[in-house]
């Protein structure tokens, strides 16, 4: 097996620095002029900058501005970080060992930096916090979906637990909190077929073969202080399409509260951390891939718009 090649810059801000291999041919006279063309994002004058400041590496040390260019080599450097809104609320430690940690994500927080969250995601914000450097996710939360969050200690055992999850292995679980309606049958299995777009914020249901399968429990209901009545509801995912719990909740006439994209997509500033979706993934079980013992996690959020809806909704 090829060996992973080091990156001779430590982590900034907990995050790698970026890794590019040029490629073969001499298009280019220097690496500045190559660096330009492949990142057409980045302004010349900024690489012209990280170049004097000795921020762009080879494998032999910072290259110079006027360097030539050299095919099949490596280059690291790191981004810039993009201006960022702080995510207000801690990450809470549910289990930790020498191979996983497992945590209760806050709403609001991405699981890995992608776009606009960099630094604000679980991923960053725990290998600063709890100094492990090589931590990775074995699954992926949506940023506004709060709940249990599982990540990899050991690089070398990465590979095991993310087969886990992309097997189907996992046994997840998870609560929401609607609208509760006494005509809507429950419990019941929900299938449908959910498309989703490369570019398109919202997925969508569609005719076709079935690749969404949901079970749909009422766990119980309560009427709240404006006479209103909610339900708290167990959902078990059989699948993992994007937004699929969303999408089959909105489908049944109970969409979950909080919920800016269905049925109608609702603009959000990012800064806007009131009113969370209330969706929380409340349990893992698994049997361990390196121990073989059965593991299981409980979440300790609770999601409080069950019981305080007029305090929540008015927030």
């Amino acid at each position: 097996m090829r060996r992973k090649l080091r990156s001779p810059l430590p982590q900034r801000h907990g995050l790698d620095a970026v890794r590019l291999r040029t490629p073969a041919g001499t298009s280019w006279t220097t690496m500045r002029d190559h660096l330009v063309e492949r990142l057409p994002r980045v302004d010349p004058a900024r690489i012209d900058a990280m170049l004097r400041e000795q921020r762009i590496v080879d494998r032999d040390g910072p290259i110079a501005p006027d360097a030539p260019y050299v095919p099949e080599s490596f280059l690291w450097f790191h981004r810039d970080l993009p201006t960022e809104v702080p995510v207000p609320f801690e990450i809470g430690i549910v289990h930790r060992d020498d191979e996983l940690v497992v945590v209760d994500k806050p709403h609001f927080l991405a699981t890995i930096p992608r776009g606009q969250h960099i630094v604000q995601t679980a991923l960053v914000r725990l290998r600063r916090e709890l100094g492990l450097p090589t931590l990775s996710p074995a699954h992926r939360l949506d940023r506004v979906t709060a709940g249990l969050l599982m990540f990899v200690v050991r690089p070398e055992r990465r590979g095991a637990y993310q087969t886990l999850f992309r097997d189907r292995l996992v046994r997840k679980t998870y609560e929401a909190v609607a609208q509760y309606d006494p005509q809507l049958a429950l419990p019941r299995t929900v299938r449908s077929r959910i498309v989703k777009e490369r570019g398109v914020i919202c997925a969508r249901e569609e005719p076709g073969p079935v690749n969404a399968v949901t079970r749909v429990e009422l766990v119980e209901h309560r009427r709240g202080p404006d006479g209103r009545r909610l339900g708290r509801y167990r959902l078990t995912p059989e699948t993992g399409r994007t937004h699929q719990l969303r999408l089959h909740m909105s489908a049944l006439g109970v969409p979950i509260l909080g919920d800016d994209f269905y049925p109608v997509l609702t603009e959000k500033p990012l800064d806007d951390f009131r009113r969370p979706l209330q969706l929380l993934a409340s349990s893992l079980e698994f049997t361990d891939p390196v121990t073989g013992e059965e593991r299981s996690f409980r979440t300790r959020i609770a999601l409080e718009s069950f019981t305080s809806y007029a305090a929540w909704a008015g927030s």
